[in-house]
């Protein structure tokens, strides 16, 4: 049974900082692109961040762009966001995802549960 795992949300104050892992398992991702969605109540959920198979290639929102990082270790089947300089608009459901190909695209297989993070001004 495939399986993505998010942890490591939470509450924070504005300005600081958050690390989500997603944990995968069941099967191996490492051949595949990764990436991290967030839904805020009341909202659509939209893209934050993915990550190629390789690592190379790392898409992000503009919202989150120079503050999260996207990283994987594949070793453990693990994908990260550090997430810094937190503000309260990033509060939301953080979810993690799995693609079908290597690179990043619109064809998402999996999905985890999420992991809540709020922001307090």
């Amino acid at each position: 049974q495939v399986q993505l795992v998010e942890s490591g949300g939470g509450l924070t104050q504005a300005g600081g900082s958050l690390r989500l892992s997603c944990a995968a398992s069941g099967r191996t991702f490492s051949n595949v692109a990764m990436a991290w969605f967030r839904q805020a109540l009341g909202k659509e959920r939209e893209f934050v961040a993915a990550i190629s198979w390789s690592g190379n290639i790392t898409p992000y929102a503009d919202s989150v762009k120079g503050r999260f990082t996207i990283s994987r270790d594949n070793a453990k089947n693990t994908v990260y966001l550090q997430m810094n300089s937190l503000k309260p608009e990033d509060t939301a459901r953080y979810y993690c995802a799995a693609g079908s190909g290597p690179y990043y695209s619109q064809d998402i297989r999996y999905w985890g549960q999420g992991t809540q993070v709020t922001v307090s001004s």
